[in-house]
Order: C-alpha cells, then structure tokens, then sequence
C-alpha cells in the first residue's frame, strides 16, 4: 500500500507519520497494513497543490493508492485579507487533488473544519446539517469539500476542530507560554466547541482510508466546553500559577468572526468504522503527560 501525504510538514500530518512509524497511537495499535505502508511525504514547498499540472505529474509517477491532504491555508485572519491565496490552496488545491485521485483510482482523505458551519446552532453538527460558512477560511474550506465530491469518486471528508498536537503552534501551548508568564489571563467563555488531540484524528484517519465507508465525517474529541474551559484545564494539568479569567469574544477583536458554538457530532464514525475519540480532558491528560 502506498499512502502519499501532502502539507507534511504540518501539526496533523506529523501525527499521522509519528503514529504510522509507531505501530500505535496513545492508546490503541494500528492495523498492520497501514503500518507497512510505503509513506510518500510531500510539504507545501515540495508539492504546491495549487499547480495542477505538477500535482497530476506527482499523482501520475507515484500511483498512490490513498492520498490524505493535510495541506490547508489556517490563519484564519490572514484568510481575510489574502482571499485569492486561501482560495487557490483550499478549494482549488483540493480540486487539483481530487482529479489527480480519480486519474489513478486513489482514495483521497481531505481534512475539513467546523468553520464550514454558521456557529449558530445550539446543539451539536451532525454531517447532514447544511454548510453555512460566515468567513473566507470557512467559505473556501467549504468550496474544497464540494470540489472533492464532485471531481473524486472514492473520497473522505473529515472535519474537526480545535486541534492540538505534538508539533505544532496551537492553543494548548499558547495558554502554556501565557500561564507561565502571567499571574492573570483572560478567555473567552461564550465560544463553544471540542478540543481535538491530534494523536486521536491521526488514529481515526487511519482507521477511516483501510475502508470503502465513503463520505463525510465530524472527528472531534468527545464532550465539549469553551475556550475558558479548555484554559483552566490546561493550566491545571500543567500545575501553573495563574489566574484564568473568563471574559466574553467581544472583548477580543478579530478580523474573521469567530463561531459562537461550533460543536460537531461524530455520527458517521459511529454508524460505520467506530467512534474511538476520547473525552477530550481525557485525550489533553494524556498530551500533557507527553510533554
């Protein structure tokens, strides 16, 4: 099996290699057949995926049986202000992957976000619940999933949310570097969502590409809290002396809005290859302890 990975220089892409290497995950092997798999390892200088041409040429010499894109423009601010830039990496990008994947008959695994969702709701999103995207990061995610549909007959689609890993610049060390610095800090408590240990969606993706079950998934840690909740935790799990502070999202001025409530419900892993997400104080716990 060959298992060609774009964006590998990225947090989640890492996991995925780290887990791949390993035989396991933090709590749980994985199959034999992924573990033996030939890894071909693309980063965003090696392999810029707005190039169609040298995407369907890379595709083409490799012959890939499943490709996982983890390449994704994330800066959500910037997202708004370079639109053309996070339009060519995030939809056409995922097009360009998409054609070069039916071109030779591969599976294609694209990372999504619960950005593509209005954050309105109330209740957590289930994979049916209609895309109502309220920024440029969220709208061209979105457009990169419809692309994928329509150009890739064998794809996954795999949204999540508030992600943290090992390697990569992400809320739980931001709170760390801030904790350990600071007597005091201040959090938004009105922003809801799931934290999501990167270890634990490297699993699952893994998981997901052995299978035919195609379609969309939500894979986010289990349970969910806000951005304050997430905060205290991390900061008691460190054992910092610092004051966590909740305020409301009014008082942090960003360019892209933020959504209020952006929790997803992993309904199609449970209906098919099984929901194994840890609760999420469950899965930082185990980061933490890590490092």
């Amino acid at each position: 099996m060959k298992i060609l990975l774009t964006g590998s220089n990225g947090q989640l892409a890492k996991e995925i290699i780290s887990v791949i290497k390993a035989g396991k995950c933090d709590f749980k092997n994985i199959s034999n057949n992924i573990k033996d798999a030939e890894l071909i390892l693309f980063n965003s200088q090696e392999l810029d995926i707005t190039d169609m041409d040298l995407v369907k040429n890379v595709i083409l010499q490799n012959e890939p049986d499943i490709i996982i894109n983890c390449a994704a423009y994330t800066e959500v601010d910037l997202c708004e202000i370079n639109e053309e830039r996070a339009l060519k990496v995030n939809s056409l990008g995922a097009r360009n992957l998409a054609i070069a994947a039916e071109m030779v008959k591969a599976k294609l695994l694209h990372v999504s976000t619960d950005y593509i969702f209005s954050g309105n709701s109330k209740t957590p999103y289930s994979e049916y619940d209609i895309a109502n995207p309220q920024t440029v990061y969220g709208k061209t995610k979105f457009l990169g999933e419809e692309y994928v549909k329509q150009y890739c007959s064998r794809y996954f689609i795999v949204r999540t949310s508030w992600l943290y890993g090992i390697n990569g610049n992400n809320f739980v060390y931001k709170i760390k570097s801030l904790a350990s610095k600071n007597k005091s800090i201040k959090v938004v408590n009105d922003q809801i969502g799931n934290p999501t240990n990167a270890n634990d969606l490297a699993y699952h993706i893994l998981k997901i590409i052995e299978t035919n079950e195609f379609g969309i998934y939500h894979c986010t840690g289990a349970g969910e809290c806000s951005w304050y909740d997430f905060a205290c935790e991390i900061v008691k799990l460190y054992k910092l002396d610092c004051e966590v502070i909740p305020c409301s999202s009014d008082e942090y001025k960003t360019r892209a809005k933020r959504p209020q409530y952006s929790s997803l419900d992993n309904l199609m892993l449970r209906c098919t290859v099984g929901d194994e997400m840890r609760d999420w104080r469950k899965a930082l716990k185990s980061f933490i302890s890590r490092n």
